[in-house]
């Protein structure tokens, strides 16, 4: 680590392009070991695209997939996307991290850094006892909710069967990456329609999600703060006061306006855990092909705005959305800066979220135009698959598999790119100038 350090820091190489150099090693051994014959049920290798796509989708956490994964991949090919699935929900920098604590080495201060920015750490101090909470608590929570959820999939898979279910679909719903295995029992990509009543998944899969989507610091603070939420970071009030209308609402809508045939407390289940699982998280308990277009456009907004920074979860992230909002109605009152909570929200902050907001309407807008061009299907369609991908949520209407190679790929940058960050790859990429220079000063009138 320290010889790796001294190394990049004489090339020179930013903390951007570790992070997204780090997610594209892995999404290449993700993809060569996929590629293994050994990975497949039918011992025949499977191809390129095939092997690149789930990589990619199980790295950055997604769920999107052109084969069954319980159909279609061994044991070991299991195993390897239950990897890629962890390292790339925990961060690829802090499981190198935790390695070297392991292995008793020194963290310098370069990576200190990087640590800090790839979980949207605002202070530098603490990296060390910051990583290995995050270690305690992920395997604490992922082991819970596998035991929470083994005598239900012991029903369907049998006593230990089950429990590699549920150790597979409670490090999924942790992640944010939605995939299952529920192929062999219910159906190719039936997802977790089946367990639409079982009141257990339903709760354990929904409180792993929100976990995951929440982010760590988010945890840290709020337990070093004892529960007395006054006492928390902005930041922290943000996120946990946005988290909850995006739930409640949604969950709300999709009761009263969708799934008319369905009875009443199923309807609940399945409100809640579609509100729950469209901000990153990819499991279904119901066909979303059969939702209104409006339900369908619902679920698209919830998509785009994803987990929370520093999370498992991508997106534009929740406090991006509050930013935003804040933003306009400190416009409207025709006030200088925004605030919440009794606090001003500073205009770095408000420039970024703007930008972010900017960045993925052009992402997910051109990637649908060109899908549906290409594929000539409805563009609200390609609208709902994009959205997937970019935010990294993983559900379908079913069209990804129907898709054309050059799709896919598009699926793959959309999907690289939403795990990442934008702004990560756009810094990695330009770079920065060390000489801003100044131009006068011009109002513009808009609106």
């Amino acid at each position: 680590m320290g010889f790796l350090s001294k190394w990049l820091y004489s090339h020179k190489v930013s903390t951007f392009q570790i992070i997204s150099f780090s997610f594209a090693l892995l999404i290449l051994m993700g993809t060569v070991l996929l590629m293994l014959p050994c990975a497949t049920a039918s011992g025949e290798s499977a191809g390129f695209l095939t092997a690149w796509f789930t990589a990619t989708s199980a790295s950055c956490v997604t769920g999107l997939v052109l084969q069954d994964t319980a159909l279609y991949w061994s044991l070991f090919g299991k195993i390897v996307i239950l990897v890629l699935i962890q390292v790339g929900g925990v961060g690829v920098v802090t499981i190198a991290v935790l390695i070297a604590l392991a292995a008793g080495k020194k963290i310098d201060l370069m990576q200190r850094g990087l640590m800090n920015y790839s979980i949207s750490s605002p202070h530098a101090g603490g990296t060390v006892s910051l990583t290995q909470f995050i270690a305690r608590s992920v395997v604490l929570i992922e082991l819970v909710g596998a035991l929470l959820m083994w005598p239900s999939f012991a029903g369907v898979f049998g006593v230990w069967k089950g429990l590699g279910a549920a150790v597979f679909h409670s490090v999924s719903a942790f992640c944010n990456a939605g995939f299952d295995l529920m192929g062999t029992k219910s159906g190719a990509f039936s997802s977790l329609t089946s367990f639409a009543n079982n009141p257990v998944i339903n709760i354990v899969v929904m409180t792993l999600i929100i976990l995951g989507g929440l982010g760590f610091l988010t945890w840290q603070d709020v337990l070093v703060n004892r529960f007395r939420l006054t006492r928390c970071r902005l930041q922290t009030k943000l996120i946990l006061s946005a988290s909850l209308v995006l739930i409640l609402v949604p969950a709300a809508l999709f009761f009263f306006f969708e799934y008319g045939d369905v009875q009443s407390s199923q309807r609940v289940w399945m409100s809640l855990f579609q509100s729950v699982t469209a901000r990153t998280a990819g499991f279904n308990t119901a066909d979303l092909s059969t939702m209104s277009e409006s339900g369908q456009m619902l679920m698209i907004i919830l998509m785009l705005i994803g987990g929370s920074p520093g999370s498992t979860a991508g997106g534009m992230k929740t406090t991006t959305a509050v930013i935003l909002f804040s933003w306009l109605s400190s416009a409207m009152h025709r006030e200088s800066r925004p605030k919440m909570f009794g606090r001003r929200i500073t205009q770095s902050s408000a420039n970024n979220a703007a930008t972010v907001l900017m960045l993925y309407l052009v992402l997910f807008l051109g990637g649908s135009m060109i899908i549906s061009r290409l594929d000539h299907l409805p563009l609200l369609a390609c609208m709902f698959e994009t959205a997937s991908a970019v935010g990294t949520v993983g559900v379908t209407l079913g069209l990804t598999t129907k898709l054309c190679a050059s799709s896919h790929v598009i699926l793959i940058a959309l999907m690289f790119i939403g795990r990442v960050g934008g702004m990560t790859l756009a810094y990695a990429a330009i770079g920065r100038s060390n000489y801003e220079q100044q131009y006068p000063q011009e109002d513009v009138m808009v609106g």
